[in-house]
Parts: C-alpha cells; sequence; structure tokens
C-alpha cells in the first residue's frame, strides 16, 4: 500500500474531522443500481471484508473511495442507433429529427444499462491534520476533486482547495537545474520536461539522462523552462514534480523500506498499518521541504 501519485489539496488545520467516521457510515459505496451509470461512496481502506472505514496514526487519516462504473461503449449503442434509425427510416421513407434520435438513443441506453458489466474502481486518500492537506492517489485534478467532494460529502463541510504556490513552480524548478542552491536532502533525478514560455512552443522531455550537462544548459540559454522534474529527497523519496503541482512517480526508496521489510508482521492488517505509517511519515518530510521551497500558501477560514 504505497501511493502512486500525489494531488494535493490544503484545507485549515483548525478543521475538526471529530465527525468523520460517523460521515463515512453514512456515505457508503452502494451498487450502482441497475438504471444508474455509476456509485460512488467510501470503502474501507483495507479492502473488502473489513468494517474500519478510516484509520488513523498520528494526525494522519487513511481513506479509500470506492466506485462502479458501468461498461457502456459508445461504439454499442451508436451501432443500434444507427439500425434503429435505419429500420425507421425504411419502413416510414424519411430520415428520423433530432429529438427522435435522442428519444431512441435513451431508451437504448435505459434497456441496455441492466445488462451492462460493472467496473470497480478504488481511490485512496491521506488527510494530514497537522498540515492541513490531502494527498489523493491520482494524477488526475479531477479524480482528485471528486475525493475531496466525498469527503466534503461525509463531512457535511469540508473547506479544501487546490494547492497555490506564491512562486511559480516553473521558477523554482527551472533554477534547480541551474544550479540554484537545492533544499537540504533534495537532489535533481534523471528527468525533466522543459517548454518554450510562448504557446505552442517546442516541448523537450527528457529521461536517464544528466540534468546539469551542456545539452540541458542550451536549453535553458534558449529560453526554455522547466515544468517537470525528477527529484529525490535523502535517498529515501523519488516523485517527479510538474509545475501543477501534482507529485508523480511516488516510490519510497531502499533507504525508507528496508526497515520495513526487516521486520515480520501477524497479518496483512498490521503489514498495511505499518507501510501507511511508513508512507504518511515520508509524505510530511516531503511536504514540509515542498512547502518551504515553493511558499505553498496556507489555507484559511
Amino acid at each position: 500500500m504505497f501511493f502512486r501519485n500525489l494531488t494535493l489539496f490544503r484545507f485549515p488545520t483548525t478543521t475538526k474531522l471529530d465527525e468523520l467516521n460517523t460521515g463515512l457510515g453514512e456515505c457508503l459505496l452502494k451498487p450502482v443500481g441497475p438504471l444508474e451509470l455509476s456509485s460512488r461512496g467510501f470503502i474501507s481502506p483495507f479492502g473488502r471484508g473489513d468494517d474500519e472505514l478510516s484509520h488513523t496514526r498520528g494526525d494522519a487519516t487513511w481513506l479509500a473511495v470506492g466506485g462502479e462504473d458501468k461498461i457502456l461503449p459508445g461504439s454499442v449503442v451508436n451501432d443500434m442507433l444507427a439500425k434503429k434509425l435505419a429500420e425507421i427510416e425504411q419502413k416510414e421513407g424519411r430520415k428520423p429529427g433530432g429529438r427522435t434520435r435522442k428519444r431512441i438513443k435513451d431508451e437504448l441506453i435505459t434497456d441496455l444499462l441492466p445488462r451492462a458489466f460493472v467496473k470497480p474502481s478504488r481511490t485512496d486518500a491521506l488527510i494530514d491534520l497537522g498540515h492541513g492537506v490531502v494527498a489523493v492517489d491520482t494524477s488526475s485534478r479531477k479524480s482528485g476533486e471528486n475525493v475531496v467532494s466525498e469527503i466534503r460529502r461525509a463531512l457535511g463541510s469540508f473547506p479544501a482547495l487546490p494547492l497555490n504556490a506564491e512562486i511559480a513552480p516553473r521558477t523554482v524548478l527551472t533554477g534547480w537545474v541551474a544550479g540554484e542552491e537545492m533544499p537540504e536532502g533534495l537532489s535533481l533525478g534523471d528527468e525533466c520536461e522543459l517548454r518554450d514560455p510562448i504557446d505552442q512552443g517546442a516541448v523537450v522531455k527528457v529521461q536517464r539522462m544528466e540534468l546539469q550537462s551542456e545539452e540541458i544548459t542550451k536549453h535553458l540559454e534558449s529560453g526554455k523552462q522547466v515544468t517537470r522534474l525528477a527529484l529525490t529527497l535523502d535517498d529515501h523519496v523519488s516523485f517527479v514534480l510538474g509545475e501543477d503541482l501534482v507529485v508523480r512517480k511516488f516510490k519510497l526508496l531502499d533507504g525508507a523500506v528496508d526497515e520495513l521489510e526487516s521486520t515480520e508482521r501477524e497479518d496483512l492488517r498490521a503489514e498495511l498499518d505499518a507501510r501507511f505509517v511508513l508512507m504518511a511519515g515520508e509524505f510530511k518530510r516531503l511536504f514540509t521541504v515542498l512547502e518551504g521551497a515553493l511558499k505553498l500558501s496556507r489555507a484559511e477560514l
């Protein structure tokens, strides 16, 4: 259980989560209905068969939002619609109008939904009360906002907003690659993306390459700016930070997981708990570094 991506939202550290478990119980994932396209709700972060809907260690809480989505390929609906319309045209000698097309399409979808396959999904989230931040395991801002909306639905009110920096992130990332001093413990990886600042300008993506090299320097001298950058923190965490402040390719390294792997645990729950504690701790250290380097704005009520 390690997150792979981190889409971050900020909320006031004075926010209370006292009623969280009650709210989660009222917002459980329900099976998608016969005529519904999707369903969302909370599930146990420990998986099927477990009743615990949130898991808290210290000031870090682990949640999981489950989903069920009907698989109804548009190509199937359109093919059936075309056949229906062709039958009407042949029978009545005229092409059906727009309202008729819409009505027939709605009828087809209503007929197909009860027989459609259901695809389950799961998105995990970490709530860090100490920093006032929610980290959602996704690189999609929309998916992250959907999870925050579910938390808001459970609590009744949850003033969380997308992360915002007082300094343009690409300015900071470009400076690091150009040789400016980096925060203690942070070092460059071997991947970056550079873009011309003008719209529709050139984009250069670099992987498995020394970033403080003559080739990269020439790109910087031509005016390109770094919009994504691979970084490592204390040989414990590697990740790619984007100018959108989304953390991608989040990975705990040997320096962090050695102790975890050297200790035997009685069951899967104990193992997952240990992994969560480790990940929450490393996330806190990482966020502290990024907060200072990027001047991340605090949320206020």
